[in-house]
């Protein structure tokens, strides 16, 4: 490859030159956006070069993901026609064992949910199995799914031919140009700094895998992604190896198995792995390898060879150690930085960066070039991050647990159990004492459940099915609707307003109407130009001059970053993160009132303190914020505790909660209680490619206050476009039995109809609920719904169901108004 003349600028640069920047240089250009990527060493050094070349898109139960991969793999298929450039792509097919009764849940759940949205999967028996892959002992396997389509790839050849496609676009990349810094002034990027020279540009893309962090930082940008060692071993040859044979993946013994030139790739995943310097990578490994650790690995490769039992009569050609970078979720970072304007980053691909590569590059470039992502990203937005994830002894815990993940059995309330401990409200040891069982809530050790007095709080196997602490959670459930309840909602993110233009400001980012009267709470979205949601919040307004915003804590960095960009110089409001300053209580249920009125000399009569008010009562010694709001369908209270008077207004609560039977719940009574009253949760249920509208929110948009909103325009299209043929429905499984998760998929006449989104248990209903994103040939309206046999297929298993657009639980606004 040439090197260009060095430039003086491009639009985008693109910094990396693996397949994720080959990839995203490949689609800006492809969009005629001006680009130029620059490689410190040569193309596919670092991770790509050594990568193992599966196309697979069989294995998510994410719309997004799985259209990621199945777009990479479509692209990947005609790259070759298209540039001439082998990529070495083969629809070998690949084959997913399920070796025991949890696992084939699982797979058979994974497996509904990529049929619906377009993937052939078969599942196949244990001799068919045998059939497609003889070399394979199927003894106590279960099933395996099989997905025809996938195949394999070799990862030089297609990053290479994405580069000449990228260059016969009008792209510009340049080998041996490592970027040392990228400039910027008030807080947007204004170029990059190479050894050649600085390069002016507007947007900067981090493309450099392992090394994102590092680079990252030098901008304060947090990317917490960490390298760690990554095996695989390949055998002499096989006689009568099939070149076509399937790949074949056994999560239980952490392995795949594919051909490779004659012999067999045992690829591993094992379930405790070691981060390779968590300090520093060093600038200067680019085609590296790892000198591997034969004791460590010698019982996974043991048990993974017996499940092809003719490895471990053939010679061991390679056993590869390479690094590859993960990050503490296992998704991956994807978007533009809350730091810094135009900074994107596509790092920490969990080692599935082949797999996804195209449909990242694709996504990238539509967002920068549009100016919105196109696909729902909140599961993958690097904005999902706090800094305290880059330290080095958090990388190096998370890092030890990340990469053995990939092929655990994915249960539902499986917790992550490393690097822990980050954040802790001021009520975290009282709750301890009451049988907490912490959750990892976003860093904050937050209760999920709580075990009754003469129990530990410990889940005793995890299941797909109901576990040890389900009626625990019942009773947690009942209390609220029956009693009260105390809540730690430390975890909400809390940003401070104030100034002459605060309301002003707030008003112009909600769809709803925030600047009112004082002493009020407001639930709202934030929307985009197109309409869309970004944020789902609440707003209080104290007074004219000081309002708090208060969101989700999946949502706390991007709810900041809003904020900070939206908010001109000319404005007279600044912005307060003051999550740390308060302890959150949340009192809820019909004798929320009662309790509350006898802990305060405020009066908290309906007539005194209605529902939505807002003001600062008495507690003891403190002083509080007390908003009346409920998130659970009850009437209820949410108290705002200075952090240093916490504990003490929980001492006081919990003292006279003992007169009038309060219960302290947890999460997922929170789930169960706001999943029955169809309550909304950004991030899970609706996300960045909804509109208020079709996701029923609709009465939180106010067309008619004075002024202009964000996406004002757009709403009043898109309300007009009404009947709507998709719209966010509740659904409720009839039979009390089977539980759900998340994408189950739902069924009208037959026929598959939508998914599941986000799901829990109705104890006062009686069975499985969610809301599940439904489509229709023409309207989906209540006619449409009250029609028809609905259904819902859980773990390939269909159960009768019902559908609603209002809530199947409303005892009436006079409940929780009264």
């Amino acid at each position: 490859m040439n090197q260009p003349e060095f430039p003086e600028s491009a639009r985008v640069v693109v910094i990396g030159g693996g397949i994720i920047g080959c990839s995203v240089a490949y689609h800006l250009a492809d969009l005629g956006c001006e680009t130029l990527l620059l490689e410190r060493d040569q193309l596919t050094s670092g991770t790509t070069w050594h990568a193992a070349g599966l196309m697979t898109t069989y294995g998510s139960i994410s719309e997004t993901m799985l259209e990621i991969r199945r777009y990479s793999r479509d692209l990947y298929a005609g790259l070759e026609q298209e540039t001439g450039q082998q990529t070495g792509f083969a629809q070998v097919g690949f084959i997913e064992l399920a070796a025991d009764a949890d696992r084939l849940e699982e797979q058979r759940r994974i497996a509904a949910f990529n049929r619906y949205h377009g993937n052939e999967v078969i599942e196949l028996s244990p001799s068919e199995v045998a059939g497609l892959f003889p070399l394979a002992d199927v003894d106590g396997i279960e099933a395996g799914f099989y997905s025809p389509q996938d195949g394999r790839i070799n990862p030089v050849d297609v990053t290479m031919a994405l580069a000449r496609g990228a260059r016969m676009k009008g792209a510009r990349l340049m080998q041996n140009t490592p970027v040392e810094d990228v400039l910027i002034r008030d807080g947007e990027v204004q170029g990059v700094r190479t050894a050649l020279g600085d390069i002016r540009c507007e947007t900067v893309v981090n493309c450099t895998g392992m090394w994102a962090r590092q680079l990252g930082e030098k901008s304060g940008v947090c990317i917490p992604n960490q390298a760690a060692e990554h095996y695989y071993l390949i055998t002499d040859d096989i006689p009568g190896m099939m070149k076509d044979l399937p790949i074949l993946e056994d999560p239980s013994l952490y392995a795949y198995f594919r051909e490779e030139t004659g012999g067999l790739m045992i690829g591993l995943f094992e379930k405790d792995c070691v981060p390779w310097n968590v300090e520093r990578i060093p600038g200067d490994f680019s085609f590296g390898e790892l000198p591997p650790d034969w004791d460590r690995m010698t019982p996974f490769l043991e048990g993974a060879m017996g499940r092809v039992p003719v490895s471990m009569e053939t010679g061991i050609r390679k056993f590869f150690c390479g690094p590859e970078s993960f990050t503490p979720d296992l998704a991956p970072v994807v978007g533009e930085s809350p730091e810094v304007r135009n900074y994107f980053v596509a790092a920490g691909l969990n080692s599935v960066g082949i797999i996804t590569g195209g449909g990242l590059g694709r996504l990238l470039a539509h967002w920068i070039v549009d100016g919105r992502p196109d696909v729902d990203i909140t599961g993958i937005n690097i904005d999902r991050f706090h800094p305290y994830q880059c330290n080095p002894d958090y990388r190096r815990r998370r890092a030890f647990e990340s990469l053995g993940q990939v092929y655990q059995c994915h249960y539902p309330d499986k917790p992550w159990e490393t690097a822990r401990g980050a954040k802790r409200s001021p009520f975290h040891d009282r709750l301890a004492a009451r049988g907490a069982y912490f959750r990892d809530v976003s860093g904050w050790e937050s209760p999920a459940w709580y075990a009754p007095e003469g129990h530990e709080p410990v889940i005793e196997k995890y299941s797909w099915g109901r576990q040890n602490w389900f009626p625990w959670w019942q009773e947690e459930h009942r209390a609220c609707r029956e009693g009260v309840i105390l809540m730690d909602m430390s975890f909400m993110g809390k940003f401070l307003v104030q100034g002459r233009d605060a309301g002003g400001y707030l008003d112009y980012l909600s769809a709803n109407a925030v600047n009112g009267s004082a002493g009020r709470i407001t639930y709202t979205q934030w929307l985009n130009q197109n309409g869309l949601l970004e944020a789902d919040l609440t707003v209080i307004k104290f007074d004219d001059e000081r309002f708090m915003v208060v969101t989700s804590d999946t949502a706390h960095r991007h709810t900041s970053a809003w904020l900070h960009r939206h908010l001109d110089r000319e404005r007279h409001a600044f912005v307060t993160d003051v999550t740390s300053g308060y302890g959150q209580l949340n009192v809820q249920g019909p004798r929320s009132r009662e309790l509350l009125q006898s802990v305060t000399a405020a009066d908290l009569s309906n007539e005194a303190f209605p529902f939505r008010a807002v003001g600062e009562i008495d507690v003891g010694l403190a002083r509080v914020i007390c908003v009346r709001i409920t998130y659970l369908g009850e009437l209820g209270y949410e108290l705002y505790i200075p952090s240093e008077q916490a504990v003490h207004v929980y001492d006081i609560l919990a003292a006279a909660g003992e007169k009038v039977g309060m219960r302290h719940a947890g999460l997922r009574a929170l789930s169960s209680l706001r999943m029955e009253k169809a309550y909304r949760d950004y991030g899970h249920d609706i996300d960045n490619t909804d509109d208020p509208y079709r996701t029923g929110l609709g009465f939180a948009v106010r067309l008619d206050k004075p002024g202009e909103f964000i996406g004002k325009q757009a709403s009043i299209a898109r309300k007009a476009e009404a009947p709507w043929s998709e719209r966010l429905v509740q659904v409720l499984v009839q039979d009390p039995e089977p539980l759900m998760h998340h994408g189950e998929i739902v069924l009208r006449d037959g026929r598959p109809v939508g998914e599941v989104r986000a799901a829990s248990y109705g104890h006062t209903l009686g069975g499985a609920v969610g809301l599940a994103w439904i489509h229709g040939s023409h309207s989906v309206d209540t006619p449409f719904l009250e029609s028809g046999d609905w259904e819902v297929d859980i773990a390939g298993r269909r159960y009768p169901a019902r559908v609603s657009l209002r809530p199947l639980y409303d005892p009436g606004m006079e409940r929780v108004r009264a």
